[in-house]
């Protein structure tokens, strides 16, 4: 299968330049010199950082793709290190997904990568043909690269130690033997840098080359780590964390505040109003319906599946604050995996197996906008049972075809994410563009249809595929062929700061006001549903969203809705400490194995899927510890 790269150039300085100039890393004296001897050597530098950031659309790379189970592979895959890694497999002998210290050819250790941004800070003002304005901003790149690093790592890890400073290259151990830091001290140094990158006024608000600089930080960004960085430290993984009463450093002191602090959700709540404000100045905003263009004149639903598809797939989606071009989603990667076969191929077009399971369907809303479980008028009890495509729901499932009942009357979003067995799955396919769009084709996924096993180790495992994740103009040329069009992971949505609003106003309030509606409504009406106070007084529980308490639960439903596939329900759960009461679950599915619709509509339990208060913070690697004594692991490994 031909997979064609197809975008605009400087996506990238971050990927063409990179895999030659990889070589240039601070560790040879030679070569650092050499790296900022004029403006060309020292841009592939810049690439260089922005190349060692984490891999997002890597399952083996990214611990929030299989890390929550929110996504998983048949069980002939999952001996893959991100499959391990959601299976609680990780050790401090074995991470396995490890940013720390660094494994393999992709994951880099962030350490390194923070040092070699630390290189260029040092080096780049005497670099003697470029101007002082790109100086002073390569150097704010540089230094909010760092600032993302650290924020990476103290979700991940949990107390990190902050590299302020590199060690000089020829210096002993006794320069690397640093100390993890305090949790409010890490979340501090990395509000320090943020803040200074807004302070020097050095970013561009846009990117107006857009030939030669997309995929560059710009100030929206700075604004959105701040927020994101804010929320995080308000949250009750770093705020006020008992569970860690125990955890020392090297002074005896806890790692983790043990006071909850309110106030932090004021200022997460004020950084977060501020980078709205901003991302507007820039002119991001959340992906219409009216931004997605169509050769064809569509019906609302599949008009409004296209566009909530391509907030998410689209090249630099005017919602897209920024992507993560250094690892793009290519057929190999993820595409590939999120496409079912739609139709008979001799060869393996594409291997399906990127599953969803029950765990991810379930939190979709019903067509009322509410969960299924809260809705009088949804069947809830029966939704395993089988029903037949109708008129009503042409657009969304094949008429006349049967399928469960839990596939009909949900919301948008549940059709825009998802592809399953008899769902309509309108675009990627050269023959699938009729004038009708409810003879589009469908995936058939009994055992031996054309969606189901191909090869013994080439099938979805549930019965769901991720069809957010797939580009729209990504195409198959014929049965055997697909046209793949990569894009940038969407790391930094306009979407998730909007939530971060409704979450962080909420919670520094005593109740919900129309303040913090305002701001989830916004999400909720772009995905054609009603507001919270509306949806909800159909719902059993008709005052949920005038309570603290109810509106916390609404938006974090909202969150996994909004985000499901894309990884953030990873470190969502686990900063709200939700992780341990949701992640103890059988991951099941649909009995793939079966060719019978009443025998493959059974749930089915593929995985076992465990999670313990250890897992809320990653282990800290061995070697690592024993190269430096200092360091304190984590409670549990």
């Amino acid at each position: 299968m031909k997979t064609i790269i197809k975008l605009i150039a400087c996506t990238l300085l971050i990927i063409v330049n990179s895999c030659d100039y990889l070589q240039v890393v601070p560790d040879q004296v030679a070569t650092i010199e050499m790296a900022f001897t004029d403006r060309y050597t020292t841009e592939r530098y810049l690439v260089t950082c922005y190349w060692g950031m984490p891999k997002s659309a890597g399952w083996n790379e990214n611990p929030a793709i299989f890390g929550a189970m929110e996504m998983c592979m048949n069980k002939y895959q999952q001996n893959q290190g991100g499959m391990q890694f959601g299976l609680g497999k990780a050790s401090a002998n074995n991470p396995l997904i490890d940013y720390w210290g660094g494994g393999g050819d992709m994951i880099r250790s962030l350490h390194a990568g923070i040092r070699e941004c630390n290189t260029f800070m040092e080096g780049v003002m005497g670099v003697a043909d470029l101007d002082r304005y790109m100086k002073v901003r390569m150097y704010n790149e540089a230094k909010l690269i760092k600032a993302y690093m650290h924020l990476y790592l103290l979700s991940y890890y949990g107390p990190v130690c902050p590299l302020r400073e590199s060690a000089p290259v020829n210096e002993s151990t006794k320069g690397v033997r640093v100390y993890r830091e305090k949790v409010d001290d890490c979340f501090a140094y990395v509000i320090q840098l943020i803040d200074e990158v807004i302070e020097s006024n050095s970013l561009p608000l846009t990117i107006i080359n857009a030939s030669t600089e997309l995929g560059r930080f710009t100030l929206p960004v700075a604004y959105y780590l701040k927020a994101k960085a804010l929320t995080y430290w308000a949250s009750p993984l770093f705020n006020g964390n008992t569970d860690y009463n125990s955890f020392f450093n090297q002074n005896g002191e806890p790692f983790f505040n043990q006071t909850y602090d309110a106030s932090l959700w004021t200022k997460a709540a004020e950084a977060c109003k501020r980078a709205v404000h901003v991302c507007d100045s820039a002119g991001i905003r959340l992906y219409q319906k009216e931004d997605y263009r169509s050769s064809k004149t569509l019906p609302e639903e599949i008009l409004l599946v296209q566009a909530l598809r391509s907030s998410v797939s689209e090249i630099w989606s005017i919602e897209l604050i920024w992507g993560n071009s250094s690892y793009m989603p290519t057929e190999g990667r993820m595409q590939g995996p999120c496409l079912p076969r739609l139709e008979q191929a001799t060869s393996q077009s594409t291997s399906g197996n990127m599953s969803v399971p029950f765990g991810t369907v379930d939190v979709f809303y019903t067509q009322n906008g509410i969960p299924m479980e809260e809705d009088p008028e949804y069947d809830y009890a029966n939704r395993f049972n089988i029903r037949t495509g109708d008129e009503e729901h042409k657009y969304y499932i094949k008429k006349g075809e049967q399928t469960a009942a839990m596939n009909f009357d949900r919301e948008p979003r549940f059709y825009s994410t998802l592809g399953f067995d008899r769902g309509i799955w309108y675009g990627n396919h050269y023959n699938n563009l009729p004038d009708d769009p409810s003879e589009a084709l469908y995936p058939k996924d009994r055992l031996n249809e054309y969606s189901s096993v191909f090869n013994f180790d080439s099938y979805n495992t549930t019965g769901y595929w991720p069809k957010k994740l797939v580009n729209l103009n990504t195409v198959y040329r014929d049965p055997n062929n697909v046209f793949t069009q990569v894009y940038p992971w969407p790391d930094m949505r306009f979407a998730d700061l909007i939530l971060f609003t409704a979450e962080t106003l909420n919670e520094s309030k005593d109740a919900p006001d129309a303040e913090v509606y305002q701001y989830i409504d916004m999400i909720r009406e772009r995905a054609g549903l009603e507001g919270v106070i509306d949806s909800w007084k159909k719902s059993i529980n008709p005052n949920k969203p005038t309570t603290k308490t109810g509106m916390r639960d609404i938006i974090q439903r909202e969150r996994k809705i909004e985000f499901a596939c894309e990884g953030v329900y990873y470190w969502d759960s686990r900063r709200w400490k939700t992780a341990v009461k949701e992640q103890n679950r059988s991951v099941q599915g649909w009995n793939i194995t079966a060719s019978d619709v009443n025998e493959y509509y059974i749930p089915t339990t593929h995985y076992i899927q465990n999670f313990t208060y250890r897992d809320y913070l990653a282990p800290i690697p061995e070697y690592d510890i024993v190269k430096n004594p200092n360091l304190v692991q984590n409670p549990g490994w």
